[in-house]
């Protein structure tokens, strides 16, 4: 029998457990040292009134993930209904010119894309750093899991024991960035397919006939209710491309990643991983200084 049952007995009192342990607790926000090079979120479009929602909703998960991060999103180029954004180079320019570290640049893509060459070349020669893709990553296959939940097209929770009419038993993994895109994208599939317990397979959105030939696979392999899941984040992919692979393969889809919370938080923790670099190769050519001095005099 519990305290609370025995009459005038006293409340019993929580006491402050210690803290969580083991593989579930939330990872402990790293100090960001002062004077850390800014975060530059790389967005591989235009800035439009299509791109520029998803990009400021990212940023703000970015802040409260690391509110001590300058954060900043830079465009390919300006949009023509008159929006304007800050190009990477033009960011780039801007911290060199105020005497600031070169920042960090993180593209907003899961996967290969050509606006990666774009990226290293402005950085070349500046001392900015660009960063891996967000992708192939255990939180994309969450997210992507989330939105074919949402679209009615598998169970939220595998522990949940009802089934879904309308649940695809086969997938397939859409992005864009070609075959080598769609290659990555198959490790991110496999941990998509070990969620949802049917066959994943990935394809490239931007390479014709390439999304077709994906759900043909699946239904000679006894797929009868196939379904895209768009690993895109949004600005990284024309729309159209998107609803065409959908009405040419007959297939319903769920809707992009967009700003879902963990594409946030995969940006802070890849830059704090470059930062945690750069501060390293600072610390050891500043631990080189004295003795180059020694050597001069």
């Amino acid at each position: 029998m519990s305290t609370a049952a025995i009459p005038g007995a006293p409340l019993p009192v929580r006491t402050p457990g210690s803290r969580a342990r083991g593989r579930h607790r939330r990872p402990e926000r790293p100090e960001i040292p002062a004077g850390s090079p800014a975060l530059v979120l790389a967005v591989p479009a235009t800035a439009g009134p299509e791109s520029r929602p998803v990009v400021d909703e990212l940023l703000s998960i970015v802040r409260s993930e690391q509110s001590g991060v300058e954060t900043a999103a830079a465009y390919l180029a300006d949009d023509s209904t008159g929006e304007s954004g800050p190009t990477v180079a033009e960011l780039i320019a801007q911290a060199l010119e105020a005497g600031l570290p070169a920042p960090v640049v993180v593209p907003l893509l899961t996967g290969p894309h050509d606006f990666l060459t774009d990226l290293h070349a402005l950085a070349a020669g500046s001392g900015a750093t660009v960063t891996d893709v967000l992708g192939p990553h255990p939180l994309l296959a969450e997210a992507v899991h989330v939105r074919l939940s949402e679209a009615g097209l598998a169970r939220a929770d595998r522990a949940r024991l009802f089934a879904i009419a309308t649940a695809a038993d086969g997938v397939v993994l859409t992005t864009v960035g070609g075959e080598d895109a769609a290659a990555a994208a198959g490790i991110t599939g496999v941990l998509l397919a070990a969620r949802l317990a049917v066959p994943v397979v990935s394809a490239a959105l931007d390479v014709p006939g390439s999304v077709a030939a994906a759900v043909e696979h699946l239904r000679a392999t006894g797929s009868q209710r196939p379904a895209l899941a768009p690993l895109v984040i949004g600005p990284e992919a024309d729309p159209e491309l998107l609803a065409t692979a959908a009405e040419e393969t007959g297939c319903p889809s769920a809707a992009p990643l967009g700003a879902y919370p963990t594409v946030g938080q995969l940006v802070a923790s890849t830059y704090l991983s470059a930062l945690e670099v750069a501060l390293a190769q600072l610390e050891q050519a500043q631990e080189h200084e004295p003795e180059h001095e020694q050597a001069a005099e």
